[in-house]
């Protein structure tokens, strides 16, 4: 699996010594923001510049820089106590997401400035994050890495475009974007394709290109029962959304694939989430959305899923119809190229998906804003309980709370799925994005 470079997060970031020169500890505030530097660096951030603020015209001039070479967030460092106004003044100058790096000195104060600062940044709904302890200590810096990454995701987010072809299913209402609310809330904007467009494109494949990667697919999975005619088909249709995808710089794209596309587009969007480009099915762009999010954080293919029923442990199957990355199986032997449910045409790729924690998203378009509804659980070992890709998840809590939760919350059917514990960059990521962004989570 090759992802896609342009799909990863690495935090872009400037780090700030800060300080009043009147106070004890004010010689370390460079010396300190060096050692902080070296610590994100160490932990996948891209540090662009380590400099000082210890007045106001050293705090304007390094606003005006930052803006000249976009940065996904500054992170200051008092070695000591300082006027709050010195960050005000830089905030001015850049509006960006800031992480105070408050360090332990009794007698310097910098936990006491960072206090005194983040008073006033709450109340200017600035978005902030604060940690506190040694510059290389790992909780402290698990936890600015978390938020800085939501800094990361919330740029990528603000600069990505969702191709949309054809339209959401007839039925499906809660799918329906809302373009102004999606663009001002979370930031992708959408491009409308073509889908004639794409069918006839999908057609003008050279033969023999369509050929040997229906051959070289079939060698990956385990079982085959769909005719060289069909496979073929899955192969063209994968090769023009993924020209479309290229010609028209897109991030993630939605296809409208029911009923007339079932099983003809399920291969592309396998294919496509390993090179970092979800694909949500039935025309769904907020799950697209919801898959973008996840993949950034993950780095990794996601699954498109609907909420099925609970068996009788408790645990919930979470499925579509086979559209899910093979890196999600088990092993090969798992995987069976078969034709989609319901219409019986195309091909698939049918596997129980692998056990591991999970994160999973749902995203509906609001009255002025959108909703994020997240859940955390843990996917355990399952069998081929329905005709697609299913996740069976485990919940700490009991399937009826969490059903109910969805009903109170008017969350929807839909939800993506990625492997690992992204909670809290979800969580600091919608801090960020504002208050036009309900987040929902069911905690446990």
């Amino acid at each position: 699996m090759d992802m896609n470079m342009k799909n990863r997060l690495h935090p872009k970031i400037a780090v700030i010594g800060l300080c009043s020169p009147l106070e004890i500890g004010a010689s370390e505030a460079l010396p300190k923001a060096e050692v902080v530097a070296c610590s994100l660096r160490n932990s996948g951030c891209s540090v662009i510049d380590v400099s000082l603020v210890d007045s106001p015209e050293t705090a304007r001039t390094a606003g005006r820089k930052y803006l000249s070479e976009p940065i996904d967030a500054v992170v200051f460092v008092p070695s000591c106590w300082f006027e709050d106004y010195l960050v005000l003044d830089f905030i001015e100058e850049c509006r960006i997401p800031l992480l105070l790096w408050a360090i332990p000195g009794m007698e310097t104060g910098s936990l006491c400035g960072t206090e005194q600062l983040g008073c006033y940044l709450k109340y200017l709904e600035h978005p902030t994050h604060h940690v506190f302890g040694e510059p290389g200590n790992p909780e402290e810096v698990k936890s600015a890495i978390s938020f800085l990454k939501a800094c990361a995701l919330n740029s990528k987010l603000r600069r990505s475009k969702i191709g949309i072809a054809g339209t959401r299913v007839n039925g499906m209402t809660h799918t329906s974007p809302c373009e102004f609310a999606l663009k001002k809330t979370i930031g992708p904007r959408i491009h409308q394709l073509c889908l004639p467009d794409i069918i006839k494109t999908a057609g003008e494949q050279n033969v023999d290109n369509v050929r040997n990667a229906w051959k070289e697919l079939k060698n990956k999975a385990g079982s085959c029962s769909v005719s060289d005619p069909e496979g073929m088909e899955s192969i063209r249709m994968y090769l023009a959304l993924k020209d479309a995808v290229s010609k028209n710089s897109l991030d993630a794209l939605a296809v409208g694939c029911y009923p007339q596309l079932m099983g003809k587009v399920c291969l592309a969007a396998s294919l496509l989430a390993d090179e970092g480009v979800p694909l949500a099915c039935e025309g769904d762009v907020n799950g697209a959305v919801g898959q973008l999010i996840l993949t950034l954080l993950s780095e990794s293919p996601t699954q498109n899923t609907d909420f099925l029923d609970p068996l009788e442990d408790g645990s919930v199957v979470f499925t579509h119809c086979g559209s899910g990355s093979f890196s999600l199986a088990e092993g090969k032997e798992k995987i069976a190229l078969r034709s989609v449910r319901l219409m019986g045409q195309g091909a698939c790729a049918l596997f129980p998906a692998k056990p591991g924690v999970v994160t999973l998203l749902s995203l509906i378009a609001t009255e002025g804003g959108y909703q994020v509804a997240m859940l955390r659980g843990e996917a355990v070992k399952t069998e081929m309980i329905f005709p697609g890709n299913p996740v069976r998840v485990r919940f700490e809590k009991p399937f009826r709370e969490i059903k109910n939760w969805v009903f109170e919350e008017g969350i929807g059917h839909h939800w993506m799925i990625a492997y690992g514990d992204y909670a809290e960059e979800i969580r600091q990521w919608s801090r960020i994005a504002g208050k036009n962004l309900r987040f929902k989570h069911l905690a446990g």
